[in-house]
């Protein structure tokens, strides 16, 4: 498995931007698949965005769509995501997942084997 640390997170107001990185450690992270998940006080797990081992694949929620963009520097051993024109309802710990020899963007969080701890993202109105 692969060692992942979100950074990133923090507090911003309506209408502002976030960058959050996903950095992973222990294994060729280039041959992994990454998602990006969320989880708000009292509600579940959703998906947010996913991108596939080699980059050339994205896929996005609905309710984030144009207005984030997941990106990975495999030399780096980082994903990213950066949140622009954020909203309240983008409040939620944000978590990265991994899983390894895949080419898809996957949107289930079952999918993934490996996971970072999460980073807080407040959005205030």
């Amino acid at each position: 498995q692969v060692q992942l640390v979100e950074s990133g997170g923090g507090l911003v107001q309506a209408g502002g931007s976030l960058k959050l990185s996903c950095a992973a450690s222990g294994r060729t992270f280039g041959w992994y698949a990454v998602g990006w998940f969320r989880q708000a006080p009292g509600k579940e797990r959703e998906f947010v965005a996913a991108i596939s081992w080699s980059g050339g694949t994205t896929s996005y929620a609905d309710s984030v769509k144009g207005r984030f963009t997941i990106s990975r520097d495999n030399a780096k051993n980082t994903a990213y995501l950066q949140m622009n024109s954020l909203k309240p309802e983008d409040t939620a710990v944000y978590c990265c997942g991994a899983t390894f020899l895949s080419d898809r963007a996957i949107r289930r969080s079952d999918e993934y084997d490996s996971w970072g701890q999460g980073t807080q993202v407040t959005v205030s109105s």
